[in-house]
């Protein structure tokens, strides 16, 4: 009875050896935490098209080459002081296309003793560019400098072709009113912008010169977006001359009188370029006697192309800030 009780024990001890290997507790291994923050790339690639990928990444890379120049460009201490950047410490060269009205066959507007349009603002357009020209920095390129015809499609593709940073129309105003008199500026209008943006977009050729709207990586499947870039491009473009225009007003009241005290709107061709800065300024009334005899004399041009420069210069001086 002893015996089989023994053999019993033996028999239970080697069940529990070939149980403990068999059935071996294997050790517990940490649960690793995986990062749960969405990938931005591939969350694009599954929610939108390709080209919408392509597009966010150029304007990434486009905002960054940005801050990097500025950081570049600008001071920390001068950041801290928030001192206005003049446009001396701005190293680019800041383009200015001047565009005098009319011209050659078009006489543009008439005096009272026949002085013609395209003569006047020619000359206050002449003087414009010496102005800008002797500031550090900047550069004026004339339309036309003699007496001819520039069709007006071919004024905008060269400041496009001249890489315009601004674009400023000279013009002399006329009204069955004599006594009708007064600077003016112009920014172009919402209904002008819309044309326009119709215009773009209908030709498949204008993409490469938008220069600072990257079209080119979408393809024509893309319509919506398309109009979107060019719509955001051509918002901020207006604001941008409108901003321009109160600051040549101001700088147009110590001068002459003012026809309108804020920037008026409106769908001239020459204010069309999507991505530049565009303004039409209407120097005075030839019709009024005694503009007309202010407007052909050299000094008091003079005086209308410095309160120009002046104004193009604080838009500079505050577009330098802004990038900052």
């Amino acid at each position: 009875m002893g015996c089989n009780k023994v053999i019993t024990q033996i028999l239970i001890f080697l069940l529990m050896v070939i149980a403990s290997t068999v059935f071996a507790v294997k050790p517990i291994k940490k649960n690793v935490v995986k990062n749960t923050t969405p990938d931005l790339n591939k969350w694009l690639q599954q929610s939108f098209h390709k080209d919408a990928l392509n597009t966010y990444v150029v304007f990434s890379h486009e905002l960054k080459s940005r801050k990097l120049q500025d950081d570049k460009r600008i001071k920390p201490s001068q950041l801290k002081q928030k001192k206005a950047i003049s446009i001396e410490e701005n190293s680019r060269i800041f383009i200015v296309v001047v565009d005098a009205g009319h011209g050659g066959k078009d006489s543009g507007a008439l005096g009272i003793s026949g002085t013609k349009e395209k003569d006047v603002v020619l000359n206050i357009a002449k003087k414009l560019m010496k102005e800008i020209n002797a500031c550090p920095h900047m550069r004026a390129i004339l339309t036309r400098d003699g007496d001819y015809y520039v069709p007006l499609r071919k004024r905008l593709m060269l400041a496009r072709k001249s890489k315009a940073d601004l674009f400023i129309a000279i013009h002399a105003d006329a009204y069955f009113d004599n006594d009708a008199a007064g600077a003016s500026v112009f920014a172009l209008s919402q209904h002008g912008a819309s044309s326009e943006a119709a215009r773009w977009l209908a030709q498949r050729d204008n993409y490469s010169e938008l220069g600072r709207v990257e079209l080119d990586s979408l393809s024509d499947r893309d319509p919506m977006l398309r109009s979107v870039l060019v719509d955001l491009a051509q918002t901020a473009t207006i604001q941008d001359s409108i901003l321009l225009g109160n600051n040549i007003l101001d700088r147009l009241d110590n001068v002459s009188s003012l026809h309108y005290t804020h920037v008026e709107r409106a769908p001239f061709v020459v204010l069309k370029s999507p991505d530049i800065p565009s303004i039409l300024v209407e120097t005075g009334f030839l019709t009024n006697p005694k503009e007309e005899r202010r407007l052909i004399d050299p000094a008091y041009q003079g005086k209308i192309a410095k309160a120009l420069r002046q104004g193009i210069s604080q838009y500079v001086n505050q577009h330098a800030v802004k990038g900052a």
